[in-house]
C-alpha cells in the first residue's frame, strides 16, 4: 500500500512538472505573438494615416513621438536617440572626436579661440588663444550670426581632411592664413589632479568615459611621485557613464576578489563584477565627494567604497540612479537606450530612487529635496528602514532606495547658487567679462605672472570688476540688487579669478582657485588629518 501511494504521488508530481515544461514554450510563444500582433496593428495605423488622413502627416515624426512616449511609460532612463544625435551623444564617452583641437566662444559675433588643445593640430600650426577666425575655407564667418552648431559643422570632420582658416591676431596687421589637418582630439574626463597639501592628492572626474581609467592611472602615477598618502576623489556633479569604467575605477581602491557591483534583471541574469589585484590605491586613506548630481557610475564607485568600509563619503545624498541601460540600434540608425537591469552595491543595496509616479514627478526630485530641507539638513532625509543593509567589514548601517547617503553631510552653499548670480551667469555676463578682460590683458598677465603659482599668490579681483559686471548685467536686463551683491561678491571674485586662470594657464589651475575654500574639501582635509576621527567614522554611524 505504501508503495502504491508513493507511486500515485510521484506520478502526479511528474504530470505537474511535465505540464509546466510543456506550457513554458507556449507562454513564450504567446508573448512573441502579442508583440507581432501589436507590431502589425501599429504598422496598419501608420498606413491608414498615410493613405486616408485628411491632411498631410509626417509619418516619420509620428513614429518617433510614439517611440518616445512608449519608453517614457517604462522608466525615466529608457530613452530614444535620433540618428542625428547618436554620434554627438557618443563623443564624450568615447573620449575623442575628430577636428582641429580648439575651445572657442562666439564673442561679439566673432569666432574667438579661447584655448588650443595641447598637442592638437591647431597648436602645432601656431594657432593661439585670442585669435579670431574670420574665414573658413574661403567663406566669411565674422558678423553673420554664427551659432555653435555652425562652428562644429565647419571645423569638425574626418581625420586627415584639411581646413583652411584666415585669422585676425591683435599683434598682426594682416590676416594670417593657416592650413590645418584634422585629427583625433581627446575629450578629457579628468578635470583636475594636484596635491592639496604635502600628503593629500585631489582628483576630479567629470564623467566615466572610455579613457577615464587611463587618465586616472596617469594622474595617480604623477601624484605618487609627489608623495601622495591620502586621496580626495571628487565625483560631485558626475552624472556617470560606462559601467565598465566605474568598475575599473572602483578596482583601483579595492582588494583582489572583492565584489564591486552586481547587476540583475528579468531577462538579464545576475552578474557579479569583482576587483582584481592591480589597484593603484588599495591602502591609503580615501575620501569620496558626492552630491545630488552624482549619479549612476559615480554611485557604483561611492557605494562600493562605502560598503567595504574602504573610505569616507562626504557631501550630500547622491542622485539615486540604479538602472542599467543597454543601447539597441533601430532600422534607420537611431537608437534606444533600454533599461535591462538594476545594479546593486556589494551589500545588496539598490540605490534607485522611486519612479512609480511617472517621469514628470521623478524629475521634480531636486526641487522636492530643496523644498523639504534635505539640501540643508541631514535630519530632513528619511530612509525606508526595510531597505537597511550593513557594510561588509564593520557592519555600519546603510540604506537602499534612493542614492548613497554620505558618512558626513555638508549642506548646500546657497551663496554659490544665489538667484542674482545665476541670472548674471545665464545672461553670459560673467563669462563675457572674462573673455573681454583676457582679450585685453592676456599678454600682460603672462608677463607679470609667468607661472600660475605667481598669479594665484598675487593677482586679485577688485571691486571695480564687480561693479563692471553689475553694470553689464543691468544692460542685459538683470536688475541691480545691492543685498545680493554684498552676499555673493566674494564668490563672484573667486569665480572670475578661476575663469581667468583657466584661459591663461589651465583647467587644472581653475580648480585650484575654486577649491581654496570649498566646504567639502575643507572637511575632507580635516578628517584625513585626524586619524581617530577617520577610523571612528568607519567603525560606526549609529
Amino acid at each position: 500500500m505504501k508503495v502504491s501511494k508513493f507511486n500515485r504521488t510521484s506520478n502526479f508530481g511528474l504530470r505537474v512538472l511535465l505540464a509546466f515544461f510543456l506550457a513554458w514554450p507556449f507562454a513564450q510563444l504567446s508573448a512573441q505573438e502579442n508583440v507581432q500582433q501589436s507590431q502589425l496593428k501599429f504598422g496598419r495605423l501608420l498606413r491608414l494615416i498615410d493613405g486616408y488622413y485628411v491632411d498631410s502627416a509626417n509619418v516619420e515624426k509620428l513614429t518617433e513621438d510614439a517611440v518616445v512616449h512608449v519608453l517614457s511609460e517604462l522608466d525615466p532612463h529608457s530613452t530614444y536617440i535620433s540618428k542625428e544625435e547618436v554620434e554627438k551623444m557618443n563623443e564624450p564617452l568615447k573620449g575623442n572626436f575628430e577636428g582641429i583641437g580648439i575651445s572657442f566662444n562666439i564673442f561679439k559675433d566673432t569666432l574667438l579661440v579661447t584655448t588650443t588643445i595641447a598637442g592638437g593640430p591647431s597648436e602645432k600650426v601656431g594657432l593661439r588663444a585670442g585669435d579670431r577666425i574670420v574665414e573658413v575655407d574661403g567663406k566669411n564667418v565674422a558678423g553673420i550670426g554664427l551659432k555653435n552648431s555652425d562652428v562644429f559643422d565647419m571645423l569638425r570632420g574626418d581625420k586627415g581632411t584639411e581646413v583652411n582658416l584666415k585669422v585676425s591676431r591683435k599683434s598682426e596687421k594682416d590676416l594670417l592664413a593657416f592650413t590645418i589637418i584634422r585629427d583625433k582630439i581627446p575629450i578629457y574626463s579628468l578635470d583636475a589632479s594636484y596635491m592639496l597639501n604635502k600628503n593629500t592628492g585631489y582628483i576630479k572626474l567629470s564623467r566615466f568615459s572610455a579613457t577615464t581609467n587611463d587618465e586616472f592611472v596617469d594622474a595617480m602615477k604623477d601624484l605618487k611621485q609627489q608623495g601622495i598618502e591620502n586621496l580626495v576623489l571628487d565625483l560631485r556633479g558626475n552624472g556617470g557613464g560606462y559601467l565598465k569604467t566605474a568598475i575599473e575605477i572602483s578596482d583601483q581602491f579595492l582588494d583582489n576578489n572583492k565584489l564591486i557591483v552586481y547587476t540583475s534583471g528579468r531577462n538579464d541574469p545576475k552578474r557579479d563584477y569583482d576587483a582584481s589585484a592591480k589597484g593603484l590605491f588599495e591602502t591609503g586613506k580615501l575620501v569620496v565627494l558626492v552630491d545630488e548630481g552624482s549619479a549612476s557610475a559615480s554611485e557604483i564607485v561611492s557605494g562600493a567604497v562605502q560598503d567595504w568600509d574602504r573610505g569616507i563619503i562626504i557631501g550630500r545624498r547622491s542622485f539615486g540612479k540604479g538602472l542599467v541601460q543597454k543601447p539597441f540600434f533601430l532600422t534607420d540608425g537611431s537608437m534606444v537606450r533600454l533599461t535591462t537591469a538594476h545594479y546593486y552595491t556589494p551589500s545588496g543595496r539598490c540605490i534607485q530612487k522611486p519612479y512609480e509616479d511617472g517621469v514628470s514627478e521623478y524629475r521634480k526630485d531636486y526641487a522636492n529635496r530643496m523644498s523639504n530641507g534635505e539640501m540643508f539638513n541631514a535630519d530632513s532625509i528619511h530612509f525606508d528602514t526595510s531597505l537597511k543593509h550593513k557594510t561588509l567589514v564593520n557592519g555600519r548601517s546603510v540604506y537602499g532606495g534612493g542614492g548613497v547617503m554620505p558618512d558626513i553631510f555638508v549642506p548646500l552653499d546657497t551663496s554659490h547658487n544665489y538667484i542674482y548670480l545665476n541670472q548674471l551667469r545665464r545672461k553670459n555676463v560673467v563669462f563675457n567679462y572674462v573673455l573681454d578682460f583676457i582679450d585685453t590683458n592676456r599678454d600682460q598677465l603672462k608677463k607679470d605672472y609667468p607661472e600660475f603659482d605667481q598669479f594665484n599668490r598675487n593677482f586679485t579681483i577688485g571691486d571695480d570688476a564687480v561693479e563692471e559686471i553689475v553694470s553689464r548685467g543691468e544692460k542685459e536686463g538683470v536688475e541691480r540688487n545691492d543685498e545680493s551683491i554684498a552676499f555673493t561678491k566674494d564668490n563672484l571674485k573667486q569665480e572670475l579669478k578661476a575663469f581667468i586662470a583657466r584661459d591663461v594657464y589651465s583647467r587644472n589651475d581653475m580648480y585650484k582657485v575654486l577649491n581654496e575654500d570649498d566646504a567639502e574639501i575643507s572637511k575632507a582635509l580635516e578628517v584625513l588629518d585626524d586619524k581617530k576621527e577617520y577610523e571612528g567614522l568607519l567603525v560606526t554611524n549609529e
